[in-house]
């Protein structure tokens, strides 16, 4: 029997490939819309273009897609076809693990996956899809969530995936912690509304329909030049030890530090002075060129040129997750001027800010620092650090901001000390926040919108070390029977006292690209024993590039009101502590006035039960909990939500 079989495996083996091209054909748009969605952001939409391409074409049975073919979940009620089934297993297991590391793979290469040539390859252009409106708030959305909570957004909206069987597709893939990528789903889905099905389908994330355009054209130019002289100069080179003459060293060809630059000084973009107060876009675009030096086209002409191509000596900073491709049509002159010693440039081109600095009086190497920029508003557009020194900083403020202060974070009860500003912008030195050392001092910049724009506006921004200072919020605690809160600006009493418990852990976010820093007080509860009342907050930093950290931290009445609070939990890169990550549960130890250990818990609004096992096996209706327990026990803590849903602690390994 086995004998007659084996011609009939083969045959049905043809068979599954067929099909399975077939369906690659028939739907090749829907599933290049799922990986392009899925794929890491950080990818760059060119290089997520050709990828996404590469996945659904190698998804046909006889490519290795991972350690394992996925085990295409039963269907119910999804697609009956077993063949489509299976390639979109195969093609959402292949973005999932594009830029996964195993074991042991050092930390300073690239992902092997990244490594592999893979066909389609495209040279001399870029490709990207048309950019669209409102969707660009729902790709920086989905930039923040995970990789599987992307896949399950596009399995919801767009495939019409029953939830358990976007769970099953999702475990079958390899993802880690399906159940919770499927709650962030909910919730962007939940946020977006009967829009995000229209949204998805949109241009803007139609990797099939995509625009192109050159690289730099420059560039390519001058390795053109400069591969032929190596090729002549290595020929060169074989002849002579060839022939037995042996001449000088060759030395390796520097870079000119005047070179040409990739566009010329008057083609930068200068906005009026007085766009801003007439113009609904209130961000970076409405920044007016300003400084002394906007005529000097040398110096600015030597900026361009260092952009376009750094010389040897040249101390280039490039953010995380930052292009540093050279300047490019549409590029805005901000600034150009001398600050203190040294003359500064900044430019604009609509997705990065640029900084060069060179020594005002004396020969001196260059500095370049670039930093991303896209999707500023008011608030993270409102300064820019223009200079660096000795301990110093001076900020170039935006041409909205009225009135500026200095205030210590770690003094709340203190009021804001006037700052002095130019007319063109920049702010007298202020002080450099220390990171290391003893927190004795956290300095902000307490700025205020022009009441031109909007009324009585006034906001925090605090340097981090980047180009950018960071936008710092505050959540307040939640009403009773109150909707969910939002965040709002820090300047409040309850928002200075919050940040004051927790602005000496904004030094360990520097030079990480963070562009705000929320506070969310989610929980209070009564300390057993008369202890006092003890405050839960999550601190949330959101970087630039997208994904996000967060800081569970406990404070009590007790404590000094500038102690900074008790670390319950970590995570990092995490939809938690946003909009897609509304609900919160932490639990830490305390100790009472008596000696008596407790293990301690709260969770967000939504959440009406605790259960705590491991060490203290406990189980609490309510938002908090209090039990006797060890000193440091070893528990796993879950809540329960109002809608039956579970949720796992922040920063513990999910319960299977």
């Amino acid at each position: 029997m086995s004998t007659s079989q084996r011609p009939a495996a083969r045959g049905s083996g043809r068979a599954a490939r067929d099909q399975a091209e077939a369906v690659i054909v028939d739907q090749y748009t829907r599933l290049i819309r799922l990986a392009y969605l899925t794929l890491p952001h950080d990818l760059g939409r060119h290089r997520r273009v050709l990828v996404a391409h590469a996945l659904v074409q190698r998804a046909l049975p006889g490519f290795r897609v991972g350690r394992a073919t996925p085990r295409v979940p039963e269907q119910r009620r999804g697609i009956p076809d077993p063949a489509a089934a299976h390639v979109r297993a195969r093609v959402l297991r292949s973005a999932l693990a594009h830029d996964r590391r195993p074991r042991g793979w050092p930390g300073f290469l690239p992902p092997p996956r990244t490594l592999l040539p893979m066909l389609p390859v495209v040279w001399g252009l870029r490709l990207f899809p048309r950019a669209g409106g409102e969707e660009v708030a729902l790709g920086q959305a989905l930039s923040d969530a995970s990789a599987p909570a992307r896949a399950a957004f596009v399995l919801l909206q767009l495939e019409g995936l029953p939830r358990s069987e976007v769970v099953e597709l999702l475990t079958a893939a390899g993802a880690p912690r399906p159940e919770q990528a499927l709650r962030t789903a909910c919730d962007m889905g939940a946020a977006k509304g009967a829009a995000a099905q229209a949204l998805l389908r949109s241009r803007e994330f139609d990797a099939c329909s995509v625009q192109t355009r050159p690289t730099d054209l420059l560039r390519r130019r001058r390795r053109y030049h400069l591969t032929w002289s190596a090729i002549g100069i290595i020929a060169l080179g074989c002849a002579a030890l060839l022939t037995g003459v042996v001449g000088g060293p060759v030395g390796k060809p520097s870079r000119s530090a005047d070179a040409r630059p990739a566009i010329a000084p008057e083609e930068l973009l200068r906005t009026p002075r007085d766009a801003w107060a007439d113009t609904s876009r209130v961000d970076f675009t409405a920044w007016p060129a300003r400084g002394a030096r906007t005529d000097d086209d040398a110096l600015i002409r030597r900026a361009l040129g260092v952009w376009t191509d750094p010389p040897s000596g040249t101390r280039v900073g490039v953010a995380k997750a930052t292009s540093a491709e050279p300047p490019v049509g549409g590029t805005q002159l901000l600034y150009a001027g001398d600050v203190g010693r040294v003359a500064v440039v900044l430019f604009h081109d609509g997705r990065r800010v640029v900084r060069y600095t060179e020594p005002a009086a004396s020969a001196g190497a260059a500095s370049l620092d670039i930093s991303r920029s896209d999707e500023a508003d008011v608030t993270t557009a409102a300064a820019l650090v223009v200079s660096r020194s000795a301990g110093k900083l001076r900020y170039l403020t935006a041409p909205w901001i009225a009135e500026a202060q200095t205030r210590d974070l770690l003094t709340p009860n203190s009021p804001g000390r006037p700052l002095d500003v130019s007319d063109e912008g920049v702010t007298d030195a202020v002080g450099e926040p220390s990171d290391a050392g003893a927190c004795d001092s956290l300095p902000a910049l307490q700025l205020r919108s022009s009441g031109r724009i909007v009324e009585k506006h006034a906001f925090l921004v605090a340097d981090l070390g980047g180009i950018t200072p960071a936008h710092l919020s505050y959540t307040p605690l939640p009403g009773t029977g109150a909707p969910a809160r939002q965040p709002r600006e820090a300047t409040s009493d309850a928002a200075l006292r919050s940040w004051a418990r927790t602005a000496c852990r904004l030094p360990e976010l520097r030079q990480s690209g963070v562009r705000s820093v929320n506070q969310w007080d989610f929980a209070e509860q009564e300390l057993p024993e008369r202890g006092g009342r003890a405050v839960w907050s999550c601190t949330r930093a959101s970087t630039w590039r997208g994904p996000g950290s967060v800081l569970v931290q406990f404070r009590t009445s007790a404590e000094p009101a500038t102690a900074p609070a008790k670390v319950a939990g970590r995570a990092h890169s995490t939809a938690a502590c946003s909009r897609f990550g509304q609900h919160v549960v932490a639990s830490t130890s305390w100790t009472a006035g008596s000696g008596r250990h407790y293990l301690l818990a709260a969770g967000s609004r939504e959440v009406d039960g605790i259960e705590v096992t491991g060490d203290v096996d406990e189980t609490d209706e309510g938002r908090t909990l209090a039990v006797n327990a060890p000193r440091s026990p070893d528990v796993t803590v879950r809540a329960r939500l109002t809608d039956g849903e579970r949720l796992d602690e922040v920063g513990r390994r999910p319960v299977r």
